[in-house]
């Protein structure tokens, strides 16, 4: 009979357990599903004859909650959980948040800031020298000297600053059974260095077991913009597992090893990490709270893949993930519908089949299982490579086939479809099917601006694609006789935005008659070209200088401008309207995207009064002044396309297809 993981030392006794072969710390609540990967490496460690006991949410005040299981026989494995723990605290303005999906009853606080750090930090005080394996996101992302938003600085790789003895990065099935199969045979956690998907410690004369692509030290990289943008410039270039080598930071006496990437599962591995015996839930003792809200976006919904080749710039997947595609069969996405269609709250509906892209099913091309995805250029942006295969088919097969269960009414498909990839193909069956039968009202999609400058800056097509998806899209919601609508996810503040920009994409949207209710600010994470480009001014992909807005006043200026219809933008409208020189923009007439202050109101500065708030990062950046070269589209905007936008970055759901 399935059950939970030990949660408490009194359900581990209860299973005849002496001790654990491994405690697993993570700042969740603990949810038994498949789409938290504390579950997915419990589970394969499980199912691979390891004892595994989950420490969650454990008092950090002091050592003692890190006690509660003893020593475990081969190690501690630590994650801050699902997301980046600063993530999940603050907001882009770095306002603490006040909740908290991934915890019981939504309730802030129950981990620390820096979770990874503050862990390890405690199981050190408990246990001295036990090993500790470090995982998930927070440690995948900041598994390299690191731009740190919430410091402002560029802060030491987390395994320096956590004291663990390995990081793994990426998905960490195959790299944790190799480990703890070395741990297992009695290899001291300090000589297991030639896994591939970890990162370690050493002295700098040490042997390495791979060639080494890029070598840098981090007294360097804190202060020096130009070096830091181009060691992630190396570190971005070398995450396949076929072309990647070797990374290493030097850290005074010791060198920090990234070894290259493991190679990602393959069809048949992916379709035995999904039929584990998950209880597709969060542990019963989280009941009273109210449950762990988390759960509610995945309980019906299937991820059938892994990876993504849309490769956004402010995207930490290609980092993550990587960006080499692979999927899950048929046979294994049906029998997981048949376990949700036997959950006794299932009410025929599934909410997504989908992942980090909905519609990608196999790598770009065939010469990505060859050679490895390309180090020089995108499959997608800012035009699809032509050697870019798309092909929907399988795709619609499986949807259909789960559609045919006798209990499900209806699939829904809520991940983000990636729009110009859905145009790339040269049968329109799938795009068909997807409005006829698998949108919820509503389907949500990311152009994220349209200025030609940002959104080169962003890793995205030029918007006349995305305006090419959207008369197609309501030509086909005509033709099936349905009014649905269309919700664009709108990014301010991007690195390459400037006011002027702002001020074209406040145009965009007046013309096609769009009125976004919630816009999300760009928010700096680790492990995005983005975030490098907002620290550095340097696009660490080409090298050349970015402009972007750092002062918080004028990322209100771009915010409100997106928001020019509110009343309370107003004054914000005008002041970047006058700071633009588009004064023309301010009055009565049709054009016009804000009225004139009323009568005996302080005008706002003129451009003069104001200095420049942003920064180019180079001698040649670009100007804030610099006129975009967008020409968005001017469709008249059909009926449906009136939904507003909404989404919170700590909310949990499936990555945009972007």
């Amino acid at each position: 009979m399935s059950q939970f993981l030990p949660l408490t030392r009194a359900e581990m006794d209860a299973r005849g357990w002496d001790a654990p072969d491994f405690v697993y710390v993570t700042g969740d609540a603990y949810v038994d599903h498949p789409s938290f990967g504390v579950a997915i490496i419990s589970r394969v460690l499980e199912d691979a004859g390891y004892r595994v006991a989950i420490l969650s949410q454990p008092d950090y005040r002091s050592c003692e909650a890190f006690r509660t299981f003893g020593r475990p026989r081969l190690g501690f494995l630590v994650t801050a959980g699902n997301i980046d723990s600063m993530v999940a605290h603050y907001t882009a303005a770095k306002k603490k948040r006040s909740y908290d999906y991934y915890s019981p009853g939504g309730r802030a606080g129950l981990r620390p800031d820096r979770a990874t750090i503050v862990y390890c930090n405690r199981i050190r005080e408990a246990w001295g020298d036990v090993p500790i394996i470090l995982g998930g996101l927070e440690a995948s992302l900041r598994r390299f000297a690191h731009y740190d938003y919430w410091d402002d600085k560029v802060r030491r790789s987390i395994l320096v600053d956590s004291r663990a003895d390995i990081l793994t990065y990426g998905m960490g099935e195959k790299i944790l059974l190799r480990i703890a199969e070395l741990l297992a045979r009695g290899v001291p956690v300090k000589k297991i260095r030639d896994v591939r998907g970890t990162v370690y410690l050493c002295a700098p004369e040490d042997k390495l077991h791979y060639p080494v692509a890029g070598e840098f030290d981090y007294n360097v990289l804190k202060t020096d913009k130009r070096a830091y943008a181009d060691a992630f410039g190396v570190q971005y270039r070398n995450q396949d597992a076929i072309s990647g080598q070797a990374i290493v930071e030097h850290y005074d006496a010791k060198l920090l090893v990234q070894n290259p990437p493991m190679p990602p599962l393959e069809r048949e591995e992916l379709d035995r990490v999904y039929a584990l015996p998950y209880m597709r839930t969060y542990h019963p003792s989280y009941e009273a709270a109210g449950g762990v809200p988390a759960i509610e976006e995945v309980r019906f919904s299937i991820t059938h893949n892994r990876g993504c080749f849309g490769a956004c710039n402010f995207c930490a997947l290609a980092f993550h993930q990587g960006r080499t595609v692979r999927s899950r069969s048929i046979e294994s996405v049906v029998e997981e519908a048949k376990k949700i269609t036997a959950m006794p709250d299932f009410k025929g509906y599934i909410h997504d089949i989908g992942g980090p892209t909905a519609n990608f099913r196999y790598p770009a091309c065939k010469k990505q299982l060859e050679s490895g995805v390309c180090t020089n250029r995108k499959c997608l942006a800012p035009k699809p490579c032509p050697n870019l295969e798309v092909d929907h088919s399988e795709y619609i097969d499986l949807i259909e086939q789960v559609e045919a269960l006798p209990k499900v009414k209806k699939v829904f498909i809520r991940s983000g479809i990636r729009f110009d990839y859905l145009l790339a193909d040269k049968s329109d069956a799938f795009f068909r099917k997807l409005v006829r039968d698998n949108v919820s009202g509503q389907l949500k999609v990311a152009p994220e601006h349209c200025s030609s400058d940002v959104l080169r800056c962003m890793g995205k097509p030029d918007y006349s694609v995305y305006s090419a998806f959207r008369r197609k899209y309501f030509d086909l919601c005509h033709a099936v006789g349905k009014e649905q609508y269309l919700v664009p996810y709108l990014m301010s503040s991007h690195p390459g935005s400037t006011l002027h920009d702002a001020v074209e994409l406040a145009l965009c949207l007046k013309r096609e008659g769009y009125a976004p209710e919630q816009v999300q600010d760009f928010y700096p994470t680790p492990g995005t070209a983005s975030t490098v480009m907002y620290y550095t001014g340097i696009n660490p992909l080409t090298g050349k200088a970015v402009y972007v807005a750092t002062d918080y006043h004028e990322k209100q200026l771009q915010r409100a401008l997106l928001q020019y219809n509110r009343p309370q933008s107003a004054d914000l409208v005008r002041e970047a309207l006058m700071l633009c020189g588009r004064e023309d923009l301010i009055g009565n007439g049709k054009d016009c995207l804000v009225r004139p202050a009323p009568a005996g109101c302080r005008p706002a500065d003129k451009p003069a009064d104001r200095p420049r708030s942003g920064k180019s990062g180079a001698k040649s950046g670009a100007k804030s002044g610099a006129k975009s070269s967008a020409k968005p589209g001017g469709t008249k905007r059909p009926a449906g396309d009136r939904k507003p936008q909404g989404h919170g970055p700590a909310r949990p759901q499936k990555k945009r297809g972007r």
